[in-house]
């Protein structure tokens, strides 16, 4: 070749190479699932050469947040924001600051249709008008796990209900066993989950989706009742508080503990750590509750779009969120993190594998996600500032816990300081 071709070529390549457009994708999540993100974003750039996307880790959820927020103001925002499931009311408050997915998709003409996804799932990040407002992407829900060792020895069958979980507690801790029920995430699990799984409000406007001027109502009689069963087995001994975040998972996997709700995706750790037999189950519910159970509803984050970049841009995240959506990228997703597969036929595709019968505990998620389509009050929720809503909640769940008060009056100051939290986001929002 001589060096005129040789530079023509050359020429050619640094044009091409310089038309890749860079779609730059801020995240949180960090080891192994940070690797997996990294090779999904290399299997994206593999498909196609118009756009290169750039994953980068940018710390725990608040942090990515507050982080994505302040570039945006400063005209230098990702592209993509990865967000947990509370922060969705905060990030659609920020005027200017997103276009919703439903728009990017419809404006570059990629194929997407929300009923592809799986309801509980689409559910919660989609407006009243079913417009979805951000991409789902690692989704998990609350489980029921078993030390089926300690249950076989004691002649305990697993139990399904509430009353049944009392039941079984009280012979376990009867016969000896130090630590016998713990959990992780202790609003997600038994207020968020909890009344999602019986139907009943978290608050109103349809827990928050309908409008900003929403009321908590987590100290209804039946949250009441459970909040105060709780405080009596930590009384007993029967219940070990482990703390707001995944604190519980150790002390399930370590076989210390014999009963544990916690997330779905504590199941890799369970797998690794675990020398005993166990199993994941529904969360127990109260059966004297009518319509219960009705389904549970996901934790984890979704995908944002950032707002102020060119159209161009847009076409590329939306070629991305369609190979997100691919099946067989689900599926892998799926399996190899343990969060749930977003699209009805990645779920289909996995099942035809078998993978379920290895691991059964990874279809109890998706079974518990559907088990009924979902209502107003188990479609998710939307409250503004629901990570200070949280802890709110946190903190006087576990002054019953720890004996300090009674249910009723710690959820009813759960309420009136919730509701605080509630307006200082409204005034900031409507500003």
């Amino acid at each position: 070749m001589s060096i005129r071709n040789l530079l023509v070529v050359l020429a050619t390549f640094s044009a091409t190479a310089h038309a890749q457009t860079e779609i730059a994708w801020w995240h949180s999540m960090g080891g192994a699932l940070g690797e997996k993100v990294n090779e999904i974003a290399g299997k994206f750039n593999a498909s196609q050469k118009d756009y290169k996307l750039v994953p980068v880790y940018k710390g725990q959820y608040p942090e990515s947040m507050t982080a994505a927020i302040a570039a945006f103001r400063a005209g230098n925002a990702p592209h993509i924001l990865q967000v947990f499931e509370v922060g969705t009311a905060t990030m659609m408050a920020a005027k200017g600051a997103i276009v919703p997915v439903a728009k990017v998709m419809a404006d570059a003409g990629e194929p997407f249709d929300p009923k592809a996804y799986l309801p509980t799932v689409a559910g919660y990040y989609t407006d009243l008008k079913g417009n979805m407002l951000s991409f789902p992407f690692n989704s998990s829900t609350a489980l029921f796990y078993t030390n089926d060792d300690v249950l076989k020895k004691a002649g305990i069958a697993v139990p399904r209900t509430w009353k049944e979980v009392k039941a079984a507690a009280d012979k376990l801790k009867a016969s000896g066993q130090q630590c016998v029920y713990t959990t992780s995430w202790p609003s997600w699990v038994h207020i968020e989950n909890f009344s999602a799984w019986h139907n009943v409000p978290i608050g109103t406007k349809q827990n928050g989706m309908g409008g900003f001027d929403t009321q908590f109502t987590v100290n209804s009689p039946l949250h009441v009742r459970h909040v105060a069963m709780l405080g009596d087995m930590a009384k007993k001994g029967e219940f070990t508080y482990a703390g707001r975040t995944n604190q519980g998972d150790a002390k399930f996997s370590s076989g210390e503990c014999a009963l544990f709700t916690g997330s779905a995706s504590a199941q890799a750790g369970i797998k690794k750590a675990a020398k005993f037999h166990w199993s994941a189950h529904f969360l127990p519910h109260y059966d004297d509750v009518k319509g219960a159970p009705q389904n549970s509803i996901i934790g984890g984050a979704s995908l944002w779009v950032m707002g102020g970049k060119k159209p161009g841009d847009y076409k590329g995240v939306a070629k991305f969120f369609a190979f997100l959506s691919k099946p067989e990228v689900q599926v892998d997703w799926h399996t190899s993190t343990g969060y749930v597969p977003i699209t009805l036929a990645a779920y289909e595709m996995t099942r035809k594998t078998g993978y379920y019968q290895q691991n059964p505990g990874a279809e109890t998620t998706i079974k518990q996600l559907t088990n009924k389509a979902p209502t107003a009050n188990s479609k998710g929720l939307r409250f503004g500032n629901f990570v200070q809503g949280r802890e709110v909640i946190e903190e006087e769940m576990e002054a019953v816990f720890a004996g300090r008060k009674e249910a009723k009056p710690a959820l009813d100051d759960a309420v009136r300081r919730g509701n605080e939290v509630l307006r200082k986001f409204e005034a900031t929002a409507r500003q």
